[in-house]
C-alpha cells in the first residue's frame, strides 16, 4: 500500500475530511464512528465537530503508517455505492466534491466508488480546466442561452452526469412558463404541444398536413428526451447510467434547438390546469 499510495498534502487530507464530515451533506457522526472503527483507525478528538474529529483520525493515520493507505481505504468504504442506494444524488454530490480535492494529488473517485489514479492538477486552472473546455465547446456550438444556464462551470465541474438532468429540466421549465401549465414529464407534453389538431402550444403553423406531422414529431423528441435522459438519470443509481461528455454535448445541442423551437412557438390558447 506505501508503494501505491505515498503520503499526500495535508491540505488534501484535510480537504477529504471537510466533504465527508460536511456539516449539511456529510456523514453522520455516528457513521464516521463506526467506519472509522471498522478500519482500526483512531478516533482521537471526539468531543470535536465531524470536520475536525475526520482531520486528526486521518491524518493521525498518515502520520503512523507514512502512506496514504487509511486515508484511501475511508474514502473506498464511505463511498461504496450500496450505501446510497436511497439517495444517489448524494453519491454523486459526494463523488465530484471529493475529486475536486483528489486531483491535487492525481487521483479520483471512479465510478464504482474507489479511489484510483487520475489526471493531476497543480492549479485551481488546471483543476477547472475541463468545465472550462466543456463550457467552451457548448459555446462554439452557439448553445441556447437557457442550455447554458443550467450548466455552469460549477455544475460541469461536477459531472456531466449531473448536468443532463438539470438541462433537461430546463426544457420542461420553458413549456411550464411558456403556457402556465404546472405539470411534468410525458403529461406535461402531452398537455401542451399535443391535444390532437388543435395543440395549445404550436411551434409551426399547423396549416399543412407536414407541419401537423412536424407538430407530433416534436412532442414525441420531447417524450423521448423525457425518457431517455431525465428519467433514467434521475432515478437509476449513479453506478448503472453513466453520461460521457460526448453524449452531454450532443444532447444538449439538441435541447439549444428545441429551446429556440419553444422561443417561437406561438401560444394559441392556454391550456388547463394540470392537476
Amino acid at each position: 500500500m506505501a508503494e501505491l499510495y505515498p503520503p499526500w498534502n495535508a491540505q488534501v487530507v484535510e480537504g477529504v475530511a471537510d466533504v465527508l464530515g460536511h456539516t449539511d451533506h456529510g456523514m453522520t457522526g455516528s457513521q464516521i464512528t463506526r467506519l472509522l472503527a471498522e478500519l482500526n483507525i483512531p478516533d482521537l478528538q471526539q468531543r470535536d465537530t465531524k470536520r475536525v474529529r475526520l482531520r486528526h483520525a486521518l491524518l493521525a493515520a498518515q502520520d503512523k503508517d507514512g502512506t496514504a493507505g487509511s486515508v484511501v481505504a475511508f474514502v473506498n468504504r464511505s463511498m461504496e455505492p450500496v450505501r446510497y442506494r436511497d439517495n444517489p444524488s448524494l453519491w454523486t454530490s459526494r463523488q465530484a466534491a471529493l475529486n475536486e480535492v483528489l486531483v491535487f494529488e492525481g487521483f479520483r473517485v471512479d465510478e464504482a466508488g474507489r479511489v484510483q489514479q487520475g489526471r493531476h492538477a497543480e492549479t485551481l486552472s488546471q483543476a477547472t480546466q475541463h468545465a472550462s473546455n466543456l463550457r467552451a465547446e457548448l459555446r462554439r456550438r452557439g448553445t441556447h442561452k437557457d442550455v447554458l444556464h443550467y450548466c455552469t462551470t460549477e455544475l460541469l465541474q461536477k459531472n456531466a452526469f449531473h448536468a443532463v438532468l438539470e438541462a433537461t429540466k430546463s426544457v420542461f421549465d420553458k413549456l411550464r412558463l411558456r403556457t402556465g401549465c404546472c405539470g411534468d414529464g410525458a403529461k406535461l407534453i402531452e398537455l401542451t404541444l399535443c391535444p390532437g389538431d388543435d395543440p395549445p402550444l404550436a411551434v409551426n403553423g399547423l396549416s399543412s398536413h407536414s407541419e401537423l406531422d412536424e407538430q407530433k414529431g416534436f412532442a414525441n423528441l420531447l417524450k423521448g428526451v423525457n425518457s431517455m435522459f431525465r428519467n433514467p438519470v434521475a432515478h437509476d443509481p449513479r453506478l448503472k447510467r453513466t453520461v460521457t461528455d460526448e453524449e452531454l454535448l450532443e444532447l444538449l445541442t439538441m435541447l439549444s434547438m428545441v429551446h429556440r423551437r419553444l422561443d417561437t412557438a406561438q401560444l394559441r390558447r392556454r391550456p388547463c390546469q394540470s392537476p
